[in-house]
């Protein structure tokens, strides 16, 4: 039997089709990984990464940032993002976390970033957008909302590293006048 590495996650104990208790194992379909079994009808439980998505909102020459009201990283500094949604796009997702997070009305613009996060299994991507007014509305989780201009933004405030990349990021292409999408792994 082959066996590949533990899950990192908190196991799957239990089917979620039929309640039955799982076992860890590689399947026999020709897969290489362990994958969570039920004991009783065989089903297998695929764990996947989550997807986080967001915006990075720009009214001239600042740039939105929101502090946060929850844990993890209280009182930081992020884009307005979040994890998307079953049944929506990621662009659909973005925009509703830009609103959810920010109460800012935004046009998206293209992928900016996408930065892969193996270690909690995320991916992350952010779109650039252009704010319509320097209003915001908050949400619950959001202590305030504010406009950055470059040399304003609290680099040592920033709650995520995925956010601090795709800032640094965007102010170098800024200057260079050229924006690409930026692929980043964070390890």
């Amino acid at each position: 039997m082959k066996t590949g590495a533990p899950p990192r996650r908190p196991p799957i104990r239990h089917c979620r089709e039929c309640g039955a208790p799982t076992a860890y194992r590689v399947p026999d379909d020709g897969d290489t990984r362990q994958r969570a079994i039920c004991s009783a009808c065989g089903t297998i439980h695929y764990e996947n990464p989550l997807n986080v998505v967001g915006t990075l909102p720009v009214l001239g020459e600042r740039v939105l940032l929101c502090q946060r009201n929850i844990e993890p990283r209280w009182g930081k500094w992020t884009l307005p993002a979040g994890f998307m949604e079953l049944e929506e796009t990621t662009a659909q997702g973005a925009l509703r976390e830009t609103d959810e997070e920010a109460g800012a009305q935004v046009t998206l613009g293209p992928l900016f970033s996408l930065l892969n996060v193996p270690s909690v299994g995320q991916v992350h991507l952010f779109y650039l957008a252009t704010l319509h007014s320097d209003r915001f509305n908050p949400g619950h989780e959001t202590i305030e909302a504010r406009l950055f201009s470059e040399d304003e933004i609290p680099w040592e405030q920033i709650a995520f590293r995925t956010v601090r990349a795709t800032l640094e990021r965007y102010f170098a292409d800024r200057r260079t006048g050229h924006f690409g999408v930026h692929c980043i792994d964070i390890v």
